[in-house]
């Protein structure tokens, strides 16, 4: 499956992308990124450097992913939701030395218009609501809204809501109407059984 690439955007000499990808308008892959294969890139995105990118991830228009990002394997971020990489920015202080991590871990989903706070990790099919803005670490399959983000459930992999508390001292078994996936909640973790 061939890479396609539209006439308008911009792919630095050395940027690495996997078989399939699809490149809209007016989107700028700087040299240093290592991307998968299968990835969409909507209008207007920005793909840093020091930016790891997994295979068929989805970002939406006007989403910049700054350096020291990396997406895994199947994550969405809907339009305009924001990256940050450095925590005190100063427009008369250079911070390129300080940048904090960010690690999206597989199946993730983060809504339009969310914020990411520079060194928070999200976990592997978490759902961040849009608006919300993330300024701590986000536990698997986490539910979360609002400013600053709170945790008010628990998604499938499939995106649907489970009917589960946040949290239990003890185990809650549940199975997923669409795909007969079956979740276990214990000690405010949510895996799959």
């Amino acid at each position: 499956m061939a890479t396609t690439i539209h006439p308008s955007a911009i792919v630095d000499d050395g940027a690495q992308l996997g078989d399939g990808c699809r490149v809209w308008h007016f989107v700028h892959i700087s040299a240093g990124a290592r991307i998968g294969a299968r990835c969409s890139f909507g209008q207007n995105v920005y793909v840093g450097n020091d930016v790891r990118i997994g295979d068929n991830v989805k970002i939406q228009n006007n989403v910049s992913v700054y350096d020291a990002v990396t997406l895994e394997d199947d994550v969405f971020c809907g339009p305009s939701m924001v990256f940050t990489n450095v925590y005190n920015p100063r427009s008369a202080v250079t911070r390129k030395d300080e940048y904090r991590r960010t690690l999206v871990k597989q199946g993730a989903t983060l809504g339009a218009n969310s914020t990411i706070v520079c060194g928070t990790t999200i976990g592997r099919h978490a759902f961040i609501g849009a608006g919300a803005v993330i300024n701590r670490d986000v536990p698997d399959f986490a539910l979360m809204v609002g400013v600053p983000a709170r945790q008010i459930g628990w998604m499938s992999r499939f995106g649907e809501r489970l009917a589960l508390p946040v949290s239990s001292p003890q185990p809650i078994d549940i199975t997923c109407p669409n795909t007969g996936d079956r979740y276990r909640l214990v000690d405010d973790q949510l895996s799959l059984i």
